[in-house]
């Protein structure tokens, strides 16, 4: 048993090793003097000085943050309701081909997803003239549309193993249904909808390839513009704008566990 704990802790090591010595190395490097991303030219913070000056990296973060927010909630909307006609309507016409349309997007690569959002919206923009621009509203439209199958699945997993009992209970007493959803279903399915909203936030911050297809000139997000930065050489500015996403999902992270550690210790 000791030589079998040995060696799944030795793999653990090398696994974690494997995943934050990089990191590491990322902050270190972000504190770099020289203009070569990798080569050590002593301290300096300059480069967080010029990440701060750098308005394409601001705009760019700024968009990417406005679209995932924005994203974010029309998802979480979006998937709760669609887990919610899946749990709670019964069996209705349609259902599978409904449920397998909910869930489609989790499996379909995201190149294909991403060509045809391109083309339905150049077909529209023919069509109707909308939209007239590709930018901040088509990247909107595309995340949020990958992003509620993530939701859905979340929530639907909440209701499937929530007690219906209270629901029950609240319409034997002559409360209505929309009532019930607002007072009762909501409250108790909002830690899988906050789950959800996280995981939509993360992804449409985290996404490239679906955000190269429907963007315009002008409307890079973060994830394009260091990828366009990777293309012609790193520079230290990129490490250190690393380094601060680094930072603060660090603090939330570090933030919910300690909410979690006090909600446990009061229970």
């Amino acid at each position: 048993m000791k030589k079998q704990s040995r060696f799944i802790f030795s793999v653990l090591a090398f696994g974690y090793a494997f995943l934050y010595i990089p990191l590491i190395s990322v902050i270190v490097y972000s504190f770099n003097d020289s203009k070569l991303a990798t080569v050590w030219g002593g301290f300096s913070t300059r480069w967080y000085v010029e990440l701060f000056k750098n308005e394409q990296i601001l705009d760019a973060a700024m968009l990417s943050l406005r679209i995932a927010m924005t994203s974010a909630t029309l998802a979480t909307i979006f998937g709760t309701m669609a887990g919610l006609i899946l749990v709670r309507f019964g069996r209705f016409r349609g259902q599978t081909l409904f449920s397998g349309m909910i869930t489609a997007p989790l499996v379909m690569p995201e190149v294909i997803t991403g060509l045809s959002l391109l083309l339905l919206f150049v077909s529209l923009q023919q069509l109707i003239g909308w939209p007239g621009q590709r930018g901040f509203t088509t990247i909107t439209i595309a995340h949020t549309t990958f992003a509620m199958a993530y939701v859905a699945v979340i929530v639907r997993a909440r209701l499937a193993t929530m007690d219906e009992s209270l629901e029950e209970a609240a319409m034997d007493l002559g409360c209505r249904p929309l009532r019930i959803v607002f007072d009762i279903t909501l409250p108790l399915i909002a830690p899988a909808m906050i789950a959800g909203w996280l995981l939509a936030f993360t992804l449409s911050l985290d996404d490239l390839v679906i955000a190269s297809f429907v963007s315009g000139p002008g409307s890079s997000t973060l994830p394009m513009y260091i990828f366009s930065k990777v293309k012609l050489g790193v520079t230290p500015d990129i490490n250190a704008l690393a380094s601060l996403i680094i930072l603060i999902i660090s603090v939330l992270v570090f933030a919910a566990w300690f909410t979690a550690r006090r909600s446990e210790s009061r229970v």
